[in-house]
């Protein structure tokens, strides 16, 4: 289970404090799918990188199956997540010098695998997403989906327990982007927890339910 409990973010800009979240609370049990939308500036992707140990609050905790992320020390954050959470961006983040495979294998190759394996895993998971014509063609060689795609393989790579993706549909054309939310939904099928940041209505409505975080922060 995630849990968010009376969590504020409030940054300090100038001699002004701005307060990005505002005291949000919010349950998600394990296997659950859901979609948080809400106006540019509300603290959606805060809160998101929040829930996968990237932005540690300025008030409340932050409960990933009981345990309070943000009362480990900085070291057992990152194995923590490591081990159960797996990232989806916008932006992809992908190595641009590097193949379709090899971007695949990063997180295999920090996480200790043996070469061998992290190249019979990273071609499995390419071949999952669609991609095992293109394993060795760089970002720049493929279009804006296939990149999508390379991302999504490489979030799969140690195998996540909870999915966390920041408008993973936000560079993409409609029917790229209902590729993306099908292979989201195919893996919430498989028992893992997706928490989905969006401001397309239609993507939205895809997940099992959905959860608004107004600008001031009232979820509901």
């Amino acid at each position: 289970m995630l849990k968010v409990k009376s969590v504020s973010k409030i940054y300090k800009k100038r001699d002004q404090e701005v307060k990005a979240i505002d005291n949000v609370s919010l349950e998600i049990p394990k296997g659950d799918f859901v979609s948080i939308i809400g106006p540019s500036g509300s603290g959606k992707s805060s809160l998101l990188l929040m829930l996968g140990g990237m932005l540690s609050p300025s008030l409340g905790k932050v409960f990933i199956d009981d345990e309070s992320l943000y009362d480990l020390s900085p070291n057992e954050i990152a194995a923590l997540r490591q081990k159960k959470i797996g990232f989806v961006f916008q932006t992809f983040n992908l190595i641009p010098y590097l193949s379709a495979i090899q971007n695949v294998q990063v997180p295999l190759l920090l996480s200790g695998m043996h070469e061998k394996d992290q190249v019979e895993k990273a071609q499995y998971l390419l071949q999952r997403v669609g991609l095992d014509d293109r394993m060795d063609h760089k970002p720049s060689e493929l279009s804006v989906g296939q990149q999508q795609r390379i991302a999504l393989a490489r979030m799969l790579a140690n195998d996540p327990s909870i999915i966390l993706a920041d408008e993973p549909t936000g560079n993409l054309d409609p029917e790229m982007s209902q590729t993306v939310i099908k292979f989201l939904i195919d893996l919430n099928e498989e028992g893992r927890t997706i928490v989905m940041v969006t401001h397309d209505m239609k993507v939205a409505n895809q997940a099992k339910r959905s959860v608004i975080i107004a600008k001031g922060g009232t979820v509901g």
